[in-house]
């Protein structure tokens, strides 16, 4: 599929609030777990996705679209989330993730982009050039790929507790 800014953002729109519906008010049980030592939980994936609103996709496409003599961005934080959400509920992270997001997508749909300016270029600190075109594209791949993330740690917590239907649940095992 090629990048489409319009079907981008009906993704990104969709975000929180499929998060909320798979995490607000569930136990800690759900919320907390993990894949084991070194591991995310969906409540450390909601604080990362805040997190990425306020410092990665609209920051750096900023300076895309400024195209001043500095177009480098600043290495991305990708622990913050643990020193950021201390304290804070899932319903608190989920409700400031969706504020965020909006915010975002206010200024995106501001911009009224065009195919030039997609294809205008900023420096990833570590893969060199990057287009607009490319960050966005990547912005919507990381939320589905934490979408998936949280719903296979989760998924994960009955690996042992469904027996022998295992065996046609290969995500148990990834």
């Amino acid at each position: 599929m090629e990048f489409d800014l319009q079907q981008s953002t009906a993704v990104l729109e969709r975000t929180p609030g499929t998060l909320r519906a798979l995490l607000a008010g569930l136990s800690p049980a759900w919320i907390d777990a993990t894949e084991g030592p070194d591991t995310w939980s969906p409540y450390v994936v909601v604080g990362h996705l805040s997190h990425a609103e306020r410092a990665d996709w609209i920051p750096r496409a900023r300076l895309i679209l400024e195209q001043g003599a500095n177009r480098r961005f600043a290495p991305f934080d990708r622990l913050a989330q643990f020193r950021e959400s201390q304290g804070k509920t899932i319903g608190e992270l989920l409700d400031e993730f969706a504020r965020l997001r909006a915010d975002n997508l206010a200024t995106l749909a501001g911009w009224r982009l065009t195919d030039a300016q997609l294809g205008l270029e900023g420096e990833h600190p570590d893969f060199g050039p990057v287009s607009l075109r490319q960050l966005l594209s990547t912005w919507v791949a990381h939320d589905l790929s934490h979408v998936a993330q949280a719903a296979r740690v989760m998924a994960k917590q009955y690996r042992g507790a469904v027996g022998p239907w295992r065996v046609y649940l290969p995500l148990l095992d990834r």
